[in-house]
Formats: structure tokens, sequence, C-alpha cells
């Protein structure tokens, strides 16, 4: 078989994997789909019960429509927000069902390199197909050959840790049977057990943390003063981009799950811990969990803890890729300075494709959420631009690859990922401890819809004259 007759293997049968499959049969190539789970979507399902801030319209891929079309699917409301588990039954199911055979389930892949060709080795290396190393379900293992490799893999299976450096805090793992790493379900009975009339630590600052503390807000209001509480550590301090963007946040639902948060600290149901950057995890003697801090500080004792401190990408079976990847995010060099959580929240990622998104190992790409490292704003309609410039170059149309349309909806913050080592108040619930300042270059004030952007890759559009001419934005 020669190289032009081999798949492309897409690593993952999420959202952005299955668009790049669509997008492969569309340009006449042949995908390889393989996801280790045993249904499309697979990570998706694991958060069924949280509902999107994307509406449908966004969450779509415009060529797998085309493949949907002749089955008589139908886009749902496009106006409306599923949850995961709509996303993956109405329209990740479908796709892949479509697709067929394309798609492999419980494929996990091991390794990616070049035939015959560690990373070492330099001779006749892009000469030499890739080999992708598969573990079934079964036990039994496979070796396949592929023209492409396009890692979709997400970042769902590594999430971060308690601990305030990077790693497990010492006693984080031994309180396993105390501390999650996902956002609850507390509409399932056993959820709502384990966390009703308890307290409860919430430790993160993004969409995510959002989510669990309007949960446990809700949870206390049904349970009338049962004595449900959470405890939210932030390990920065709270400034104006704290509860995102609210009202101006461009997707509605977004800033909506900012202003519930803030609402649970203000209404008492959450007491916000600034400066809170996790050393160690011990139980007290009832067996409940005491957070210290690398300042020394104290929590009083928590029934349970949940982590949400972000996903990390799995390179584990990279070691042979050549990678070229940001020694901070973890993502393409070219593509950090993009996303860089130091720099900018605001959203308005610029356009970006097979370029930005290429590594020192030719036809080998990262997309979806994997692509952005540790940074934490991937939305959909990223990865489906990100593979249509992807599969694009694979094909040979260089023109269309570097034309790249991407339009993001702005978060209503700007200008950073807040204070460090501010000495607010460390404990207070109270509305004046979470004040929604208008701070940052994004800030509500200056906040405006952007105009749809076709640029051509590697060439920055001007600068503007001036503040006003970019909407105040200092990322847009």
């Amino acid at each position: 078989m020669t190289e032009q007759q081999l798949p492309v293997v897409v690593i993952g049968a999420g959202p952005v994997g299955l668009a790049a499959a669509a997008h492969l049969t569309g340009r006449g190539l042949t995908p390889l789909v393989l996801e280790a789970g045993e249904a499309a979507g697979a990570a998706v399902r694991e958060w069924a019960h949280v509902r999107l801030f994307s509406t449908w319209s966004e969450l779509v891929d415009a060529e797998a429509e085309k493949l949907l079309a002749p089955t008589g699917w139908t886009r749902p409301d496009p106006t409306t927000y599923p949850a995961g588990g709509d996303w993956a039954e109405r329209y990740l199911r479908p796709l892949a069902d479509v697709l067929g055979e394309t798609v492999r389930y419980g494929a996990t892949v091991t390794g990616v390199s070049r035939v015959g060709r560690d990373r070492v080795v330099d001779a006749e290396r892009e000469d030499q197909p890739f080999t992708v190393h598969v573990t079934h379900a079964d036990g039994s293992e496979e070796r396949l050959l592929a023209a492409a490799v396009i890692d979709a893999s997400g970042s769902w299976t590594l999430p971060g840790p308690a601990g305030g450096d990077g790693l497990p805090a010492p006693g984080e793992k031994a309180a396993a049977d105390r501390v999650a790493y996902r956002v609850p379900d507390l509409n399932d009975p056993a959820a709502r057990a384990r966390y009703a009339g308890r307290r409860t630590a919430v430790i993160g600052s993004g969409a995510s943390a959002f989510t669990a503390l309007a949960a446990l807000a809700e949870l206390a209001r049904a349970e009338d003063g049962a004595g449900t509480h959470a405890t939210w550590i932030l390990r920065r301090g709270i400034s104006g981009s704290t509860f995102g963007g609210g009202t101006a946040d461009q997707l509605p639902a977004r800033g909506a799950l900012g202003l519930a948060a803030k609402a649970a600290v203000e209404q008492g149901h959450a007491s916000a811990v600034t400066g809170f950057r996790t050393a160690s995890v011990e139980r007290d003697g009832d067996g409940r969990l005491v957070l210290t801090a690398e300042d020394g500080r104290r929590l009083d004792a928590v029934d349970e803890v949940i982590v949400l401190t972000g996903l990390r990408p799995d390179l584990s079976f990279l070691s042979e890729i050549r990678l070229g990847l940001d020694e901070r995010l973890q993502a393409p060099v070219e593509l950090a300075p993009l996303i860089d959580p130091n720099q900018h929240s605001c959203g308005t990622v610029y356009p970006h494709g097979h370029r930005e998104l290429g590594h020192p190992e030719r036809d080998f790409y990262m997309v979806g959420a994997k692509s952005y490292g540790r940074a934490p704003t991937f939305l959909a309609l990223t990865g489906y631009e990100q593979v249509r410039s992807v599969v694009a170059a694979l094909a040979g149309d260089t023109e269309s690859a570097d034309r790249v349309e991407l339009v993001l909806p702005e978060t209503g913050v700007c200008g950073g990922a807040g204070l460090f080592d501010t000495p607010a108040a460390e404990s207070r619930g109270s509305a004046e401890s979470a004040e929604f300042a208008e701070s940052g270059c994004c800030s509500p004030a200056s906040a405006v819809v952007q105009a749809p952007q076709v640029v051509a890759l590697g060439k920055r559009p001007q600068e503007s004259a001036s503040p006003a001419e970019n909407g105040g934005g200092c990322c847009g």
C-alpha cells in the first residue's frame, strides 16, 4: 500500500475528531478514527448533565452537517443550549453512524512514530509513513500505518490536581474517597446524598467551578438551610475578571455562569477564600479534610473537595514524535502566544489553522482542546475551523488552508489571569469580597461585537490607530 492510499488516522471520536473525519471524507481522503471509549463522544458523555454555554448553532460542524443531511437528520433548534448528553446523542452519535466503519471503538492509542524511525533518526524520516500502536478492549495489540495523524484526543483524562504547585498535594491521593475532579450531577440521588447538608471545598476559578458553585447553591436553597455550604478556594485574588464578563459576555450563558457563582457568594451559600494555594490535604479525627496553604493557613474541615483546576494534554503516547510545544502551555509554539492566559482571557483568539498547529513532525497535528494545552478557553467553533484548515493542507489545497475564518465571542474580560498575591480578604462570603469591578482591557464598558475576520495565515492585521477602532481590547 502506498502512502497515498494509507488513511489519515484521527485520534478521538469527540466533536473535533469526528469533524476532522467529515472534512477528510469531503476531500476524498480516507479517515480512520480511533476512539478509546465505547461510543462517540465518550468524554462528553461523562459530563452529560452539564449544559453547554454555546447554542446548537455553534456546535455543529458545517461539513459534518453535509454528511448528515441525506440521512434526514435536522439540526436541533439553533437557539437552544444542549447538555453534554444531548450533544452526544443528537449529533455525535448520528455523525459517527454515518462515518460507519471508519470509526473504531475500544481502540486506545499507545504510541505514534514513523516506520523504522525513533525520534532521533533524521535519515529519510519524512518519507516514512506513521505507525500508530493501538491496544484494543480485549487486550490485543495492533500496529497501523497512516499517511498523517490528527490528534483530537482532548484533555479530559488528565484533570489538574489540588496542589498549588501543579502537583498532587501531599495527602490528596490518600483522600481520594472525598475528592472529586468533575462537576457533580446533583440530579443523581447518590451525588445529591454525597453533598447535601455538607461542607464542600471547590477549588478553581473557571466555568466548571462556576457551574459547581451554582449547583451547590441551588442544592442549599432546596435543602432550606440544612447545612449545605461551599468554600470557594481561589489561588488568586478577586478582581474584575473573577466572575467572567457577566452581561458583557457575547455568549450569554457563559456570562450567566459567573453571575450565578457571584450570587452564591453574595447570598451566603459560598465563602470565597483568596490567594490560597493548597500545600497539603489532611484528615481530622472525624475523617473530614483539612486543607493547608503554602502560607501556613489552615481551613476549617470540609466533608468533600471538588477540584476543578483545569485539564492537561496527554503527551505520553507521543514520545517518539517531534513536537514543537510551548514550555508553559504545552500548546504548539505558534499558537501559544494567542491563547496564553497570563496575557489575556477575552476569548478572541486570532484566526489560526494548519501553520500555527503544525509541529516539526510533518503531517502531524494536534487539534481541538488538546491543541490549547493548559489554556482554558477552547470553543467547539475553534476546533471545527482548525480541522477545516488542517485537512485542506493535507489535501494539498494550501490556498484554502491558509484562508482561515474564525469569529469567537468575547468573554467580556481581558488582561491576564488576574491578581496572584493580592492581600484580599481571605474568607469573606459577602458581596464586599466579590465586588464585580470593571477592570481589564476588555472590560464590560468597552466590549463590542466583532465583525467576521477572513485572514491569510502568517499575516497579522495592521494595528488599529486607536483603541476605539479595535473595540478597546488588547486581544481583539
